[in-house]
């Protein structure tokens, strides 16, 4: 839970030059380092909680809004330093609404629904993706000078700083700083491409799970009520649905 105070702390740091001016460390240094930190004690918080069996309904309440919150954060703050497109970020947070919203309906219905692989890697992707974007900017900016083309899963050679910087890699000349700053935003790029499509095809899967499991259940329902009556049985316990 205390990523949500990593939160506002994270923006200042990612939008403003307080980290250059108050501490003189370069905004992408502290920002990475305060994105990983906070995406690696949810793990841990987690991973701790199921060892101890200490599960609470506060955490099972606040864990996933912090999640949401810190991604969310992070994405607003790269489509503001023009290092992420506007259209993947909608994507993904729209995602993540998406499935918090059948979550919801899902625990209204008595269904839980679990975390699947592919929504595991998604996570995963996404939290790479969002670490290489910030790691590769040039105070706060994108390495590259034409943002906002089709860059870099098509036509990426086309990019002259790209091309530079593939070519002082395999040896015509020594390899910069900058160099690798857009080495590592294209790696940024394509893995945000990744996560693109890993959230919509996990989402997929998680409505398709809840609508199979809605749909077995209304069937046995259905059969329940053309049978006898019979003595009345104890409420069922929440049934968890795996995509």
């Amino acid at each position: 839970m205390s990523r949500i105070f990593v939160v506002p702390l994270l923006v200042v740091v990612l939008l403003t030059p307080v980290s250059e001016d108050w501490l003189g460390v370069p905004r992408h240094l502290l920002g990475v380092v305060l994105f990983l930190a906070a995406s690696f004690t949810d793990y841990l918080d987690g991973k701790i909680a199921r060892q101890r069996k200490q599960v609470s309904r506060l955490g099972q309440l606040l864990d996933p809004i912090a999640d949401k919150l810190l991604i969310s954060a992070a994405l607003i703050s790269l489509v503001e330093n023009r290092l992420a497109p506007a259209w993947a970020v909608v994507i993904i947070i729209g995602r993540e609404l998406a499935v918090s919203g059948l979550r919801s309906v899902a625990a209204a219905d008595g269904l839980i629904i679990s975390a699947s692989r592919m929504g595991k890697f998604k996570m995963a992707s996404q939290v790479l993706a969002v670490a290489l974007l910030i790691i590769s900017s040039a105070r706060g900016a994108p390495p590259v000078a034409n943002f906002g083309q089709a860059f870099p899963a098509i036509q990426f050679w086309t990019v002259p700083e790209l091309r530079a910087a593939v070519a002082h890699l395999f040896g015509a000349g020594a390899t910069t700083a900058t160099d690798w700053q857009v080495l590592l935003y294209t790696a940024g790029r394509a893995t945000l491409w990744v996560v693109v499509l890993s959230a919509c095809l996990s989402m997929y899967e998680y409505f398709r799970a809840f609508y199979r499991s809605s749909a077995t259940r209304a069937a046995r329902e259905r059969d329940a009520a053309r049978q006898p009556a019979r003595a009345p049985t104890p409420p069922h316990a929440a049934t968890t649905i795996e995509p």
